[in-house]
């Protein structure tokens, strides 16, 4: 007896995958010739990449293959040294990959907070959008680049905007063939029958090739390759995970589900290691045809396996029909994709959230249409932290504790003792006017780096030369085995040892 919910989910896997495929040819071409290399590098990286991943990945669902954020690095790779190099440091970029994942460090995704994620999708939605613009324009003998004629444009945009509605359309009339295929096999045949005159994919390039065939990259193993390739590998590997764990991120969000960072990080490691010896220009993780893929409904690898397997199909046996499709349809498709990746709510709470996320939010976005992702991501965390470490300096104050007397002043501290609040920590104690015995409790705070420690080692210093004695109360545990083995410390047993004159009462532990 068949299993008709299997059968179902598995004919929507495959339609999705054919959608991703027909998506992910003008890109893999485009970036190809970005970067200045044949346009079946591009093609061929898609096509491992997205199979690798696809398989052993940590999040099902989502597309990888060739994207523009990296090949705007490789761009002065090939031109200063030659293709041969670019397939190496996609081999070494793909090995630092890997280790990042054995060593786990792909969690340190979870140090990106949430306006830092709005700004990225909301960057590369515009990245998106900007990309699809070069589709209206043509560029000229001498290099420069032109708006298309009206009429040519006027045709570009009728037929974008009937892939669109389209697109919007069959939802409501049925669920059973993805939107986005509907849309392209729709304005597809309409251009084709009705021999309408409008680009396709034709015109950027012949998709038509054999197997992508293994080759190790032909460069001198020594020092001075080493030399060149590194910094583009690391560089590469780090715009690679970055918006791999941010694009698989996104997608938990949206389907509720949770993927393996560390384990897609070792995925896209070897996806690219491979990629590299079978003449590929490297990949990660691509989010407009993720959102494609999971609108379609996609949830399976089925989908994204299907996907490099139907573009391998079309590079083999059906370029001919492949480069017959406008280029109006695929621009369309991304449109609806940049649509519906734009946070759009996030211009609705933009006056509701604290000034600083709503700043964090516009300046993500901007950094990642004017660079690229991994810059505005870093920059993104690091206003971030500052603006934390900010506010962490602003709450930090002591109060009359019990136990006051005249010559015995208890303060309760509270706040976060660390390296952007020890000024005000300092502020706080007067050991000139403070009674001979002074105790601060740390039940209310919490000591978190060394800079709050060497911050309480300089208080014991000020009042044992103002010859008065500092207790220190409910300290957490991490911070006692700190400053023992700093020495500074008496534990109450040898209180007569006058190192600081500082002690340890009625320890507690105020994690």
């Amino acid at each position: 007896m068949f299993d008709l919910e299997r059968l179902s989910r598995i004919r929507t896997e495959s339609l999705a995958g054919l959608t991703v495929s027909l998506a992910l040819v003008p890109e893999a071409v485009a970036f190809a010739f970005v970067v200045g290399v044949h346009p079946l590098v591009g093609l061929y990286a898609a096509f491992i990449v997205g199979l690798i991943t696809s398989l052993t990945g940590g999040r099902p669902g989502m597309i990888s293959g060739a994207t523009g954020s990296l090949a705007v690095v490789m761009v002065s790779l090939v031109s200063e040294n030659g293709i041969e190099y670019l397939f190496f440091t996609v081999v070494a970029m793909g090995v630092i990959q890997i280790v990042v994942g054995a060593f786990r460090l792909g969690n340190l995704i979870r140090m990106v907070p949430f306006p830092v994620m709005l700004g990225f999708v909301n960057g590369l939605a515009i990245v998106i959008f900007l990309a699809q613009l070069e589709s209206f324009q043509i560029e000229g003998a001498d290099g420069s680049k032109s708006w298309l004629p009206i009429p040519d444009l006027a045709i570009l945009v009728g037929l974008i905007a009937a892939t669109m509605a389209v697109i919007y359309l069959v939802p409501r009339l049925s669920k059973r063939v993805p939107a986005a295929l509907a849309g392209i096999l729709v304005v597809s045949g309409a251009v084709i029958l009705g021999n309408i005159d409008t680009p396709t994919v034709g015109d950027l390039a012949s998709i038509s090739g054999g197997l992508p065939p293994f080759s190790v990259p032909d460069v001198p193993f020594n020092l001075e390759t080493f030399r060149i390739i590194l910094p583009f590998a690391f560089i590469l590997a780090g715009i690679g995970l970055i918006e791999s764990l941010l694009t698989l991120s996104l997608i938990d969000g949206i389907t509720e589900t949770k993927g393996q960072k560390n384990r897609e990080c070792m995925s896209q490691g070897l996806a690219n290691v491979v990629t590299g010896f079978f003449g590929g220009m490297g990949g990660c993780a691509m989010i407009g045809q993720s959102m494609i893929n999971i609108k379609s409904g996609a949830r399976w690898r089925l989908s994204g396996v299907l996907a490099a397997l139907f573009l391998l199909a079309f590079i083999l046996f059906a370029s001919s029909l492949i480069e017959q499709i406008p280029i109006a349809a695929l621009v369309g498709v991304m449109f609806v994709v940049v649509i519906g990746t734009f946070s759009w709510s996030s211009l609705r709470i933009i006056r509701k959230v604290p000034l600083s996320d709503a700043m964090v939010m516009v300046l993500v976005s901007a950094v990642t249409v004017a660079t690229d992702l991994a810059i505005a991501v870093v920059v993104g965390v690091i206003v971030s932290a500052l603006v934390f470490a900010w506010k962490t300096a602003r709450h930090i104050y002591v109060d009359a504790g019990v136990g006051t007397t005249l010559h015995r002043r208890v303060y309760n501290l509270h706040g976060q003792l660390c390296f952007a609040s020890v000024s005000t920590f300092r502020e706080l104690f007067d050991p000139a006017t403070d009674p001979e015995e002074v105790v601060i409790n740390f039940a209310n705070s919490r000591v978190w780096d060394h800079s709050g420690m060497e911050a309480i080692v300089e208080l014991a210093q000020r009042y044992g030369r103002a010859r008065k004695r500092l207790h220190l109360l409910n300290l957490s545990e991490n911070c006692q085995q700190m400053l023992k083995k700093a020495n500074v410390i008496v534990p109450p047993e040898t209180e007569g040892n006058p190192s600081y004159r500082v002690t340890l009462s009625d320890l507690g532990d105020s994690d």
